[in-house]
């Protein structure tokens, strides 16, 4: 197994003060093994639920930021509602609209799905601290290899996914 990947993935979610394990913790006290033992019972007992949700999830982001920065429908769509009340079929049909020329194994879309994903788990955040967070993001995204940055996005999807089940 390659260590730099997963250290470049780490280190981008250590920068932005995330745990790869637990990205959607509440900043209230809880005991970090509660944490990590409720994503397992949620991963087990909602597993095929989750199955099903990630490649909406995977969608929706990719959607959320080229929408945001090609501008290609009216609307400015919230992440939560893409995921939960937005139609499969017209969530993907709004994805190609948006990415045009691209597809969905393009370099942009995958850049745009990384962004939508960290843009949710960075949601809580004050606005100048997102936005500081966010150009660390954008950094990262840029120097990072496209094998390291599919598997930071299926990482941030598959944990984002465990969120929307709670």
């Amino acid at each position: 197994m390659k260590i730099l990947p997963l250290l470049a993935i780490n280190l981008l979610l250590a920068m932005l003060a995330i745990n790869p394990l637990t990205s959607y913790a509440s900043a209230s006290t809880q005991n970090s093994d509660n944490s990590l033992d409720r994503d397992a019972w949620l991963k087990m007992r909602f597993s095929k639920q989750h199955e099903e949700l990630i490649p909406v999830v995977a969608v929706a982001d990719m959607f959320f930021s080229c929408n945001r920065a090609r501008k290609t429908d009216e609307q400015n769509y919230q992440l939560k509602d893409l995921v939960q009340k937005m139609d499969k079929g017209e969530l993907a049909e709004k994805l190609a609209d948006c990415l045009g020329e691209d597809n969905m194994q393009s370099e942009a879309a995958l850049n745009f799905g990384l962004l939508g994903c960290f843009h949710d788990q960075l949601a809580h955040l004050p606005e100048q601290e997102k936005k500081q967070k966010m150009k660390l993001v954008k950094q990262a995204i840029a120097s990072l290899s496209r094998s390291e940055r599919q598997r930071s996005f299926t990482q941030c999807v598959t944990e984002q996914s465990i969120h929307y089940l709670k």
